[in-house]
């Protein structure tokens, strides 16, 4: 089982990018993305972007990551 994390594209390089993932900036590559674009949320697994997530999509999985991590700090 593989866990990939949602983030917000900041910036593009080809053929990496800059993602924000939980206010964590990080180098990504997204080559196997077409045409991605700066603003759109992906998913982030092992330093690759593997798919494009929409934003409600990603603002749901970011909730349910921190009630995890809440649970974990009790």
């Amino acid at each position: 089982m593989c866990l990939a994390i949602p983030g917000k594209i900041l910036e593009i390089e080809q053929p990496y990018a800059t993602v924000d993932i939980d206010g964590v900036k990080r180098r990504v590559h997204v080559g196997v993305i077409e045409e991605a674009c700066v603003g759109e949320y992906v998913l982030v697994h092992a330093g690759f972007a593997i798919s494009r997530i929409n934003r409600e999509e990603a603002e749901l999985t970011i909730a349910e990551i921190e009630k995890i991590r809440e649970v974990l700090r009790a």
